[in-house]
């Protein structure tokens, strides 16, 4: 499983400022990954096109052994004609009852399923959606700030029960939370501040999961190299 780009290139129709400039890199194997750095540098762009199929056409980004790309962002709704319990129900196939059940209680969700979509709070909302793209066959799923409004404590739960259950497939995950970032995720490609006419880096990250001990010395190492590579 190899996710990689080769002196990518972006600007919007009708800008004369490229989005992304000459970007190279790769992501390999099942695993837990970032996309890190200030806002308006382009990760949002990046997570995209690596979505939209033309571009892996264009073979403009490589993917190897992954077929299917499915995109997640922060505040994506849900209709309000029907309970969410009802959604989710909708959206699973038979085999994945069990999936389900369990996600929902991993995420903590249990009490409002029988409530409408905007009744909800945003940080529900947003677990709410997540599920539904985890009951999906998928072979990268990226998560564009998808967890946002979620406190620390539970996103941490989540994002190791993903990492668990889903272990062979790949995530890239939009996160502002240098963290959670440094330690839960297995490599980090940080955009640097596009007035500074930065490059992006891949920083290896602690990969930390259920079980493990974490190296607090090695944990601080790696949140230092993020902040000095933006």
């Amino acid at each position: 499983m190899r996710l990689e780009c080769n002196s990518l290139k972006f600007t919007y129709p009708g800008s004369d400022i490229a989005v992304i400039n000459n970007l190279s890199f790769s992501m390999n194997n099942p695993s837990f990954n970032a996309l890190f750095g200030p806002s308006g540098v382009g990760k949002t762009s990046l997570a995209k096109m690596i979505a939209n199929p033309k571009f892996r056409c264009n073979h403009d980004i490589t993917t190897e052994n992954i077929d299917s790309i499915l995109y997640s962002y922060n505040l994506e709704r849900l209709p309000g004609w029907s309970s969410t319990g009802n959604h989710l129900n909708k959206v699973t196939p038979p085999e994945k009852l069990s999936l389900k059940e369990q996600l929902i209680r991993v995420f903590e969700l249990q009490d409002v399923l029988g409530s409408r979509f905007s009744q909800l709070s945003m940080g529900q909302q947003n677990r709410i959606n997540l599920i539904r793209y985890l009951l999906q066959d998928f072979d990268l799923l990226i998560l564009d700030e998808s967890l946002a409004n979620v406190d620390e404590k539970l996103r941490e739960t989540i994002i190791l029960a993903i990492q668990d259950l889903f272990a062979d497939k790949m995530f890239l995950d939009i996160s502002h939370n240098l963290i959670e970032v440094s330690k839960l995720c297995s490599q980090i490609l940080v955009f640097g501040k596009s007035s500074e006419n930065k490059d992006c880096s891949m920083i290896k990250g602690q990969d930390y999961k259920k079980g493990y001990q974490l190296n607090k010395q090695s944990l601080d190492i790696t949140m230092l190299e993020i902040m000095n590579a933006f």
